[in-house]
């Protein structure tokens, strides 16, 4: 019987560290970081606004008018057409499997520091198949996913917008939003006016 107290008393012991260090792992985490944890690429890009493919001026003689934007989710590059034959082309995040989506559509709406409205499809979904409770609106402001600015794609749910997880610049990991890294989406924000077309791709 001593023996049986002394057993349960050490694991109760090992419990309560371990709880205490779950509890402090989230301790100083944003609550984005708590709702959408880090991958391998946390630590090298956490603190920075750029994304980790660099956005350059390419060669592009796709026969698509001056001012448009071609978003191929294939390639997870972002093409914004500035003058016949050439494109700025970006890293973007897509959605994954599932989510991706194609067609075409223009920009209705422009915002800055936007709040996040997350649909209660989405958030019934997430509640669902991961046990996370998304919050019904989130301000703007460093800790929003939806970064320092979003285009709003046509009155569809989907943005082109900003995130605080450069990390997944390049990967598939939305719900079928384009990601771009902050600083890319300030920059192609300003090249852009209400009602560019927007070409979507698979």
């Amino acid at each position: 019987m001593t023996r049986l107290i002394s057993f349960a008393f050490l694991a109760l012991c090992l419990m309560v560290p371990a709880a205490a260090q779950a509890q402090s792992s989230n301790e100083g985490k944003s609550l984005l970081q708590i709702l959408f944890p880090p991958s391998d690429n946390y630590n090298k890009y956490r603190r920075s606004d750029k994304s980790p493919i660099k956005r350059k001026m390419i060669s592009f003689k796709e026969n698509h008018s001056v001012g448009t934007i071609v978003i191929d989710t294939s390639d997870r590059r972002l093409y914004h057409v500035v003058k016949p034959g050439k494109a700025m082309a970006y890293g973007i995040g897509v959605g994954r499997e599932g989510f991706t989506w194609q067609g075409k559509n223009r920009i209705t709406r422009k915002a800055e520091w936007p709040g996040w409205t997350p649909p209660k499809v989405m958030r019934d979904r997430v509640k669902r198949q991961e046990g996370r409770i998304l919050p019904a609106y989130m301000p703007g402001g460093p800790d929003n996913p939806l970064g320092a600015r979003a285009m709003y794609i046509g009155s569809t749910i989907y943005r082109i917008h900003g995130t605080n997880q450069p990390w997944t610049i390049g990967k598939a990991m939305s719900s079928g939003c384009i990601r771009m890294a902050n600083e890319d989406v300030k920059h192609l924000y300003e090249q852009v006016d209400i009602g560019t077309r927007v070409v979507v791709r698979n």
